[in-house]
């Protein structure tokens, strides 16, 4: 799972050290681009988010006959909010750019690859899907293998939409959103063969039954996975707001900005790893009624997040500055971004342990709570002290990102709490066949 989420990732990577080798501006918009973008797949992977749960808890009880029935109604969700995502992506995305006084040039951009990108949105709703199906069943290898394959792909596909190689059209920011799309698009495809001849998902996809809605089924994912799409959107606009906040200071903050946070976000794959085999670890515990391995897979969890965080600190901090001049060779831009890289490191500890609870917690459903912890750390702690020190201190993207450490070391404390009171509760009181959220 950590592969698989560092494969992923690493498209990201890809699309930025593309933008930034080609010019600043193009490296702007595809930040702005992205943050906007990024908003509509947290919403589609967040209301994912509840087939693995699901699934692990059935597969633990021994009702593996039941997992197709929640592939199908998550298969029919999910082509239905992609699509719905999408569309709100592709008008709704430069609106809100335009609304925010960025530069017309950078504006432009960024609407040329918001109108492209939006058109990934269903199918990575359907990606995470099927990826919710097989990794409940204790199957990652399928989400490696298309994911690492996909990443080769988009090197030459990106490069050539955006610097115009191969005899295809120059497309700049545009070309990047369009070989997203492309890419998306053809993972999803995959992952639903992948399932449909797969030996070891007889019973369990596409070959079983028919795609007719269940609204009670459909209703029991929405109740567990809208919480926690909502947690995700919170967490993703909390750094979408900040990239836009932060475009105020000009293109060598943005560019800058952009940098850091994907450098953090790729070291976050480790710990989102980790947080997903924790989701169904503790999920098949509870569907057996295992108390202990419920205590274990979460001791188990926080250790090797403590143990992947503090490597990924010391990195950031040594390599800092090698790190910035592999995505441009743009002096300022180097600058700056290596100064972010150094709360980056500190960012690392809070970021890993809020997701590791996070994971913990939806391996009991537990969704309910968690949705309101998140929205108070996040908005009441970080985009308060963020704005304070980035505008009202004159800090600018430095000052944003204190902001972001503040509310993730919130969400990491009052998180692990949560599950900590939850396995103590459930320990005085038993656990039945399935754990609903709480």
């Amino acid at each position: 799972m950590v592969v698989a989420q560092l494969a992923l990732f690493g498209q990201l990577v890809i699309e930025a050290v593309l933008a930034g080798h080609l010019d600043g501006r193009t490296l702007a918009a595809v930040a702005l681009g992205a943050s906007i973008s990024f908003l509509g797949n947290m919403v589609c992977s967040g209301l994912m988010l509840a087939v693995p749960p699901t699934v692990a808890q059935l597969d633990g009880a021994g009702r593996r006959n039941e997992v197709a029935a929640v592939f199908r109604q998550g298969v029919l969700l999910a082509l239905c909010v992609g699509t719905l995502i999408g569309c709100a992506v592709f008008w709704c995305g430069p609106l809100l750019v335009a609304a925010l006084d960025t530069p017309p040039e950078l504006t432009r951009d960024v609407t040329a690859y918001l109108h492209r990108a939006a058109f990934a949105l269903p199918a990575v709703a359907l990606f995470f899907a099927c990826r919710g199906v097989s990794e409940g069943l204790s199957l990652p290898r399928p989400t490696m293998v298309i994911s690492a394959a996909s990443l080769v792909l988009l090197l030459p596909l990106g490069y050539g939409l955006m610097y115009g190689a191969f005899g295809l059209p120059r497309g700049g920011a545009g070309g990047a959103g369009l070989a997203g799309s492309i890419v998306c698009i053809l993972e999803a495809a995959a992952f639903v063969v992948w399932l449909r001849i797969g030996p070891r998902y007889r019973g369990t996809g596409p070959r079983t039954g028919s795609f007719r809605p269940d609204w009670p089924a459909l209703r029991a994912l929405l109740r567990i996975g809208l919480p926690m799409a909502f947690s995700l959107l919170m967490e993703s606009a909390l750094f979408s707001f900040a990239a836009l906040a932060i475009g105020r200071f000009g293109e060598v903050q943005v560019a800058s900005h952009q940098i850091a946070l994907n450098v953090a976000g790729a070291a976050f794959m480790v710990p989102l790893g980790i947080a997903y085999a924790m989701t169904v670890r503790i999920g098949r515990a509870v569907g057996r009624g295992d108390l202990a391995g419920i205590r274990r897979a979460g001791i188990a969890g926080f250790t090797l997040v403590m143990v992947t965080q503090t490597l990924s600190s010391l990195l950031i901090f040594s390599l800092r500055w090698p790190i910035a001049r592999l995505y441009t060779a743009d002096p300022p831009v180097v600058a700056g971004a290596a100064t972010l890289l150094l709360l980056a490191g500190v960012f690392q500890f809070a970021d890993g342990f809020q997701v590791a609870a996070n994971g913990a917690l939806r391996g009991i459903k537990d969704a309910r709570l968690p949705m309101l912890l998140t929205a108070l750390a996040y908005w009441g702690v970080g985009m308060p002290v963020g704005l304070y020190l980035a505008v009202g201190q004159g800090l600018a993207a430095p000052g944003m990102w204190g902001g972001l450490i503040a509310g993730l070391f919130a969400a990491a404390v009052l998180l692990t709490w949560r599950f900590a009171y939850r396995v103590r509760h459930l320990i005085w009181h038993g656990t039945p066949a399935t754990v609903d959220a709480a």
